[in-house]
């Protein structure tokens, strides 16, 4: 394994951790949720149809019996990008992020009740550590809860629970024979379109009048490196990368770098048992990312 790889889900995860920034923006300038993820969406297409031109060609091709679960990993990216905005707007970026990456949680849970796979004393432990960092992290100790939307925090958790769906949908896909790339292109079509009847052209076209070059360039910029770029990233990764350790580093950069956004661009600055719960929670989380060894 060549070192340099190891920057790749890094990278991933600090783009992703951007993403608040560019949410809080648009939403500022009268871009509602519906409206800017269609923007997020139709430009994210062009850097992923260049990813799959660039890999392989045949990854356009799918079968029809692939449509459901492709339908159901669109429904789980919509929820999540929902759920996900609505958290970065509401409660500090960093907490918002600490939140969606609970989704491991969710997974363990799902595949328990599914499929009957075990949780060792190991996951309970990091499970228990997540979320009591999580509490740390609201301040309710601190009774500064007030102050922190209880809409925004189990907004944040919707996000991880969709993100948790999406995971299983897309895991069962891939073992279906298709490609992260081919899902991720065909889920983007599915929601581009379905999210039409509910954007606001209008306002869209009053954002981008106002300074039409930079305008646009936003656009592209939050499209492409907060949701298009870090996926390929990730995904490039496993080609060179073990996966749980690709995962581990994703899940460790993208909370620290909406912690340091948070803190630079917002003043977001937290207390010391905040502190102390988001490295609790990104402690626990990338254990439970890191695979057991096997008996």
């Amino acid at each position: 394994m060549k070192k340099i790889y190891l920057i790749l889900p890094i990278l991933a995860g600090v783009m992703f951790g951007s993403s608040g920034i560019f949410v809080r923006t648009l939403t500022q300038n009268g871009i509602n949720q519906t409206t800017l993820l269609f923007l997020r969406f139709l430009i994210a297409i062009i850097p992923i149809l260049i990813a799959i031109l660039l890999t392989d060609k045949e990854l356009f091709k799918i079968d029809l019996s692939d449509i459901p679960l492709f339908f159901a990993c669109s429904i789980c990216i919509i929820g999540l990008n929902l759920c996900y905005n609505e958290s970065m707007n509401t409660v500090p970026l960093s907490l918002a992020a600490v939140l969606l990456s609970l989704a491991p949680i969710f997974v363990l849970i799902f595949a328990y009740i599914l499929f009957g796979e075990r949780i060792t004393s190991k996951k309970l432990v990091c499970m228990v550590m997540a979320i009591f960092g999580c509490v740390l992290m609201t301040g309710v100790l601190e009774d500064n809860l007030t102050s922190i939307p209880i809409l925004g925090i189990l907004s944040g958790i919707g996000a991880a629970f969709f993100w948790a769906v999406y995971l299983m949908a897309s895991k069962k896909s891939i073992e279906r024979g298709n490609h992260t790339y081919t899902i991720l292109f065909y889920s983007v079509i599915f929601i581009t379109i379905a999210l039409i009847p509910f954007t606001d052209f209008g306002r869209i076209s009053s954002f981008v009048s106002i300074n039409p070059t930079l305008s646009i360039l936003f656009l592209i910029v939050h499209s492409t490196f907060s949701f298009a770029l870090p996926y390929i990233l990730s995904t490039v990764s496993l080609n060179y990368i073990d996966s749980g350790i690709s995962s581990i580093l994703l899940s460790g950069a993208e909370p620290l770098a909406a912690l340091i956004f948070g803190f630079s661009i917002y003043s977001e600055i937290p207390t010391i048992l905040m502190l102390c719960g988001f490295i609790l929670t990104i402690v626990a989380m990338m254990l439970l990312s890191k695979k057991e060894d096997k008996v």
